[in-house]
């Protein structure tokens, strides 16, 4: 049973500060047993809290004890011993497209010498194999989670069938475990006090109260001025007014340039967590996790709001969907193998609801769209 109604906001961690605890940053490592009790955040909705430590992404390897398939992702209970997780996996669009095809290919004759192409389809049909299980196979799957029906899920990223004929990984795994609890995640989570001090004297609700309005001036200046991309450096300047600045008593005044670097160094953190907030509303995606950290802003993205036009003209002209329209998890997949693998489903809802608004598409029923 999920205990995600236990604690408060006043027992977390300021959320400005979340970026200082590695783990938020990493793929915990957590048996199932504590996803499935670990608690949401009361302050940004899709964050859960082990512990004092903030998370948002987990890495799991277990046995699929069972699967069900629909046109566009795979559900997959994954039992790691201490409890069983379902996650949602996303299929390959060429591979349901295109799988029996390939497997012909790979079958077909091969000529004589080194073929390249027949090389590429075998290895495209390994690829394609390690993303199909059955049930008793050894899963690996990374992601973010969710809860949905009151049952906590998690939407994977990436995963892959795991090849451990004498156990070698699931032992490494089992002796790994301990050590993360008992060195990272079972130690609490402490604030370094210079980063109280300089981000605020006043608690947990100055931070909220600073942050929501940093939330604010971002989506006014991404809006006001039609932004249609931007690196953080783009807009951290934004910030400035509302960090702290030391008072003229304060042994900062004494120490030349000390003022200069903690104003940055507090923006800097600020907007971090500021685009975590727009990116699970759906307001701003990153259309390529790469170094250069470019954010697409999702009503103003020309090309993800064509995209997804297109494939609402085309799709809808097929009997299968003729009468309804899409739903909202084909339409998601479609973009995603089109468009951005990246996009979350926060980010498609936003651009659907600014199409319909602008009357470029129609929802038919709930969670279904089609073109006028």
């Amino acid at each position: 049973m999920m205990d995600g109604d236990q604690g408060s906001a006043e027992d977390e961690p300021p959320s400005l500060l979340w970026g200082l605890d590695p783990v938020f940053s990493a793929y915990a490592r957590l048996y199932v047993k504590d996803i499935l009790q670990i608690r949401e955040s009361r302050q940004v909705p899709g964050i859960f809290f082990y512990k004092s430590h903030p998370l948002f992404q987990v890495d799991v390897l277990g046995t699929v004890v069972y699967r069900r398939e629909r046109e566009d992702f795979y559900c997959y209970g994954v039992d790691d011993s201490t409890g069983v997780i379902n996650c949602l996996c996303w299929k390959d669009e060429k591979w349901r497209d295109h799988g029996d095809s390939v497997k012909a290919a790979v079958r077909g004759p091969a000529g004589g010498g080194f073929n390249i192409e027949e090389q590429l389809r075998k290895l495209q049909e390994a690829e394609r194999s390690s993303s199909v299980l059955q049930i008793g196979d050894l899963l690996r799957v990374r992601g973010s989670l969710k809860t949905s029906r009151e049952q906590r899920e998690i939407m994977a990223s990436s995963f892959y069938k795991v090849n451990d004929p004498v156990m070698s990984v699931q032992i490494s795994r089992m002796l790994e475990m301990p050590q993360l609890y008992r060195d990272c995640y079972d130690k609490p989570f402490h604030v370094p006090s210079s980063e109280l001090s300089a981000s605020s004297t006043d608690g947990p609700s100055s931070f909220q109260s600073v942050l929501g309005q940093s939330v604010h001036i971002l989506k006014e200046f991404l809006k006001e001025k039609e932004v249609t991309r931007f690196r953080p450096y783009d807009v951290e300047y934004l910030l400035y007014p509302l960090i702290q600045q030391p008072g003229p008593n304060t042994s900062a005044e004494k120490e030349p340039g000390s003022v200069r670097s903690i104003i940055p160094a507090q923006s800097r953190n600020l907007l971090k967590e500021t685009l975590k907030i727009l990116q699970v509303e759906g307001e701003i995606f990153r259309k390529v996790l790469s170094q250069d950290e470019v954010y697409n802003v999702t009503e103003h993205d020309k090309d993800l709001l064509a995209a997804i036009c297109e494939i609402l003209r085309e799709d809808c002209k097929r009997e299968k969907y003729a009468e309804k329209g899409c739903h909202v998890l084909h339409i998601l997949s479609s973009v995603r193998q089109k468009y951005s693998g990246n996009l979350s489903r926060e980010a498609l809802d936003v651009a659907l609801r600014f199409l319909e608004c602008n009357s470029d598409i129609i929802s038919t029923t709930d969670a279904y769209y089609t073109v006028l």
